[in-house]
């Protein structure tokens, strides 16, 4: 058995694994200010980013969901992997060599399961790749140079071929030290009556990689007569692959998709290729299931759609009924992107592959150029459906295309479309129209649930968080004045646990310059349930004011915060002497006056210390 990785191990993976690197892998982030970055949150789906990185002190945080910890945190997360595994992940990545505690170098076959199964696709992948020019796979080079692809291009995007075996890849892979059970689970092969035989055979071969490059499953292309499966196989769905949440060539496309806030929606894997080949570098294809919301949520990540981001998703489909079908599906997921969204028809009803084959690059790029906006597309194949020659045949008409313009989000564009629908049918009468999806939107919005709305936030929480915050990313702004605050300061939950977990680590003397050293060691001392999160969650929570003015805003809410105590205090007594006769009372009430006398003279120094900017 594998030991404990050593501590000075996992710190170098640590330190040789940069954050913004490992999760930009994952999500496109953009620069926030203050050295912090922010993107699309991976573990919840949210409309605006939440999801912010600090890569001073390695730390993420989201602040939709309070998902938050480091970089090796991130991976188990992300992964779904341990914390060993996730170490033994990023030294992979970094091409660090782990030893452990107990029995040095550890071997590949005591990594976990996902690390296993990842090694046996890569493996299969390289199999398959190397086939590709034997004399059993002259059909699968055929069907490639019939579509137009050479062999550098099978090369770029892995593309293998499947011997017509029954136990050519389980063999191989199980003579690499694979077991048999590994192949069924990862789906590489099927359950035999002698032990374990290919999933694959006698087929194209297409490698299924994610976001970040691994190969987690494949998709085969039928190329034998005498095969009487599907034209196109997919892995089932495994501890890797999902088909709902894969995209074919993501790890290619992701960063043209982010640079160019363009991502390109095609149907088959040799539409994938054309299309990176002729100049659309930003295609991507689902893998044997149709377009849905788990595929929106990748794409989002690396679009960083919102409102100030106008980017744009490109749907192509054939131009007959299936594909106008197909569209209207994607349309009903549209508000779900933020993005601008069309779609690309090839009336011909070519698809990416067969166009390049005919009429060239040039076609592809054009076709993608021509896009047509998937408001209009699906407003005028609704109304297509209609005889608009009789009056009963425009109103049953501008009836099913109402709710469509009625839910357009933009109160402009709905007004736009409006005018277009009342041309498109021919009423030349605006304010009818207008009218009609007026009524149909009240309709819906009367439907709709309306949000409650956030309760204020005491001034004096937010003193509290913003020292906190200060405490954890910049403790020597503040110095000695925060360690000899009263506990009594804090008054939200969260706030008192925090500071326990500061005073715990030795206050901000032990701070020292601050930075991923002393989070660390905050972290160190988060006993207390939710601690660790609430750690995270100050260590990335951007301040509220620029570099340059930190060390005065520290200074007053530093000031502030030493005023809370008396500011209360001072509440308590003026509602106890309003409380007191003061003729009748006289020897309680005096008492009082005098304690409020006091008090207030020390709030008096604290404003003074204020105005003086000390």
């Amino acid at each position: 058995m594998a030991g404990r990785i050593r501590d000075v191990d996992i710190a170098l993976v640590r330190e040789r694994s940069p954050i913004a690197d490992v999760i930009g892998e994952h999500i496109q982030l953009r620069n926030a200010g203050g050295g912090n970055l922010k993107g699309l949150c991976p573990f919840h789906d949210e409309k605006t980013p939440s999801f912010n990185v600090t890569p001073e002190r390695g730390m993420y945080f989201c602040f939709g969901c309070s998902e938050g910890g480091d970089v090796i945190t991130f991976v188990e997360k992300i992964e779904h992997l341990s914390f060993s595994e996730a170490v033994e992940r990023l030294a992979q990545r970094a091409g660090i060599q782990l030893q452990y505690e107990q029995g040095g170098y550890v071997p590949r076959r005591d990594h976990g399961e996902r690390a296993r199964l990842i090694e046996a696709h890569r493996a299969a992948a390289e199999f398959y790749a190397d086939k590709l020019m034997g004399p059993d796979a002259a059909p699968g080079r055929r069907f490639l140079s019939e579509r137009g692809f050479e062999r550098a291009d099978a090369e770029t995007f892995g593309v293998g071929y499947a011997p017509n075996e029954w136990e050519a890849l389980s063999r191989h892979l199980m003579g690499r030290g694979f077991t048999a059970d590994e192949l069924v689970k990862g789906g590489l092969a099927k359950e035999g009556r002698r032990g374990p035989i290919d999933r694959f055979r006698g087929r194209l071969i297409w490698p299924i990689r994610d976001a970040t490059g691994d190969v987690i499953g494949f998709g085969a292309r039928k190329l034998l007569d005498s095969d009487d499966g599907p034209k196109y196989l997919n892995t089932p769905d495994t501890p890797l692959y999902k088909k709902s949440q894969v995209l074919y060539g993501i790890d290619l496309a992701k960063r043209e998709i982010s640079k160019r806030a363009q991502a390109v929606i095609v149907e088959g894997y040799t539409d994938v290729m054309a299309c990176h080949l002729a100049g659309v570098p930003t295609a991507v294809a689902t893998c044997g299931t149709s377009f849905g919301e788990e595929h929106i949520k990748i794409l989002r990540r690396f679009l960083l759609d919102q409102a100030e981001f106008r980017g744009e998703v490109i749907f192509t489909f054939d131009g007959d009924a299936a594909g106008q079908k197909a569209a209207l599906r994607a349309f009903a997921d549209e508000q779900k992107f933020v993005t601008q969204t069309y779609v690309a028809v090839q009336s011909d009803g070519l698809d990416p592959c067969d166009l390049r084959i005919k009429q060239g690059d040039a076609a592809v790029r054009d076709l993608i150029a021509s896009r047509e906006p998937l408001f209009q597309f699906a407003i005028r194949s609704t109304i297509s459906r209609y005889d608009l020659r009789s009056n009963e045949g425009k109103i049953a008409a501008l009836d099913a295309a109402a709710p469509i313009v009625a839910g357009i989000k933009d109160v402009g564009l709905r007004k736009r479309y409006a005018i277009d629908l009342d041309r498109w049918l021919g009423f030349m009468d605006e304010r009818f129209v207008m009218q009609r999806i007026a009524e149909v939107a009240g309709a819906q919005q009367g439907r709709q649930q309306r949000a409650p709305k956030a309760a204020p936030v005491d001034p004096s929480v937010r003193v509290e968080r913003e020292l906190l915050k200060l405490a954890v990313q910049r403790p020597a702004l503040l110095g000695p004045r925060f360690d000899a605050l009263d506990p009594q300061a804090f008054t939200a939950p969260d706030h008192v646990l925090l500071h326990r977990v500061i005073v715990a680590a030795g206050g901000v003397a032990q701070a020292g310059a601050g930075g991923r050293e002393w989070v660390d060691l905050l972290v160190q001392h988060a006993h207390e349930e939710g601690a660790r999160a609430l750690v995270t969650r100050f260590a990335v929570e951007p301040i509220q004011v620029d570099a340059h003015a930190e060390e005065r805003y520290a200074g007053d809410i530093l000031t502030a915060a030493e005023a809370m105590p008396l500011d209360r205090a001072i509440a308590q007594v003026k509602s106890r002497i309003q409380r007191l006769n003061p003729v009748e009372q006289q020897q309680e009430y005096n008492k009082l006056f005098g304690e409020l006398v006091a008090l207030e003279q020390q709030r008096r120094v604290l404003r003074t210390r204020v105005a003086g900017g000390s």
